[in-house]
């Protein structure tokens, strides 16, 4: 009797070894995006620095490279995907009818968006909160002396909602002038039809540099009044798409924590000894079997667009047209709220 019980839990315990040691299922969305050879990504119609295409249809942007990130570990080229440029009324319902595979669009993640809407959550890729723009010569300088004045604003986004609160909490009776589209908020406001323009504060540096005559004429306020973590979002009910997508995105932190650069790449997967630089790049372990995905995934990644810091740089960075500090985007290590869960 107690022979058998044994022989059952020693059968038990291997073959629960067995199941969490197995390759992962690769899960619908990657068998669909390995059988088209695409991974379709809706991003932002137009945002400087986070999704946007140039004159020739090619599309830049930090939203725009973990998109790229994301192709690259999923099929081993970055450039094997298709766009889908979304406005804010369209981007989750693109997302829930199987449009796109993934909505990587500087989109807030909130209770409602999480709890109702059948989709998931990713990772952050960029901490941001909500300001304001105004003309240099209105004269303003702090978001209370909005009080009764006008602020454009486009439907369909968070942007609306906080703007409401923050008029109520602060007694300030701002009044909204609400347009669809990015394109008509923008216009009303550099046309002046509102005194102020109320976005991303990411988004109005990005919105100062493209769309005003002389950037210089306009100044985004010091107030912050909303928190905004943006990040890719994906449908429920595949699991295992929700991790790749979620560890591309921690893989490209990691990267940058333990130097792992665009450049030196491929020397570290030979002199290396770090063990977590070993397993990041595939020389040691094969997590990427874990996720139904190649031993070299995160490599692939890397080798694309960068570590998630290089990335930064290249498209909102100090040195970048948006010239934005890296402030809380930095690593936790450097006094930043980017802290990547390990790849181990």
């Amino acid at each position: 009797m107690h022979l058998s019980k044994l022989q059952t839990l020693t059968a038990v315990v291997a073959t629960l070894g067995a199941f969490m040691t197995a390759p992962a299922h690769a899960g619908k969305t990657l068998d669909g995006i390995k059988a088209r050879g695409q991974v379709v990504c809706g991003v932002n119609t137009g945002l400087a620095g986070f999704g946007a295409a140039d004159s020739a249809g090619k599309w830049s942007g930090l939203d725009v490279d973990v998109c790229r990130a994301i192709a690259a570990a999923t099929l081993g080229d970055a450039e094997k995907i298709k766009y889908v440029p979304l406005n804010a009324q369209q981007r989750f319902t693109a997302l829930q009818s199987g449009e796109v595979d993934v909505l990587s669009r500087n989109t807030t993640f909130t209770l409602t968006r999480d709890a109702s809407l059948g989709l998931h959550d990713t990772a952050v890729t960029y901490y941001d909160g909500q300001g304001f723009m105004v003309p240099v010569k209105s004269k303003i300088k702090s978001a209370k002396q909005l009080k009764g004045q006008t602020v454009c604003v486009q439907s369909g986004t968070t942007t609306e909602k906080n703007l409401t609160d923050y008029s109520k909490a602060n007694g300030l009776n701002i009044k909204p002038v609400v347009f669809e589209k990015l394109e008509a908020a923008e216009n009303a406001y550099f046309t002046g039809r509102c005194i102020a323009y109320t976005t991303d504060a990411s988004g109005l540096a990005s919105t100062r540099n493209k769309v005003a005559k002389d950037p210089k004429e306009h100044i985004i306020l010091p107030e912050l009044i909303s928190k905004e973590p943006l990040g890719p979002m994906v449908r429920r009910g595949d699991d295992e798409w929700f991790a790749i997508v979620k560890w591309v995105i921690y893989g490209l932190l990691e990267a940058e924590e333990y130097g792992i650069t665009q450049a030196n790449l491929e020397g570290l997967k030979t002199t290396s000894k770090d063990p977590v630089v070993q397993r990041i790049l595939g020389t040691s372990e094969d997590s990427g079997k874990l996720l139904g995905l190649s031993k070299d995934w995160m490599a692939n990644a890397i080798k694309a667009t960068g570590n998630y810091g290089e990335i930064f740089e290249r498209n909102v960075g100090p040195s970048s047209p948006l010239g934005l500090p890296r402030g809380v985007n930095n690593q936790w290590n450097k006094g930043g709220l980017m802290y990547a869960y390990p790849v181990r």
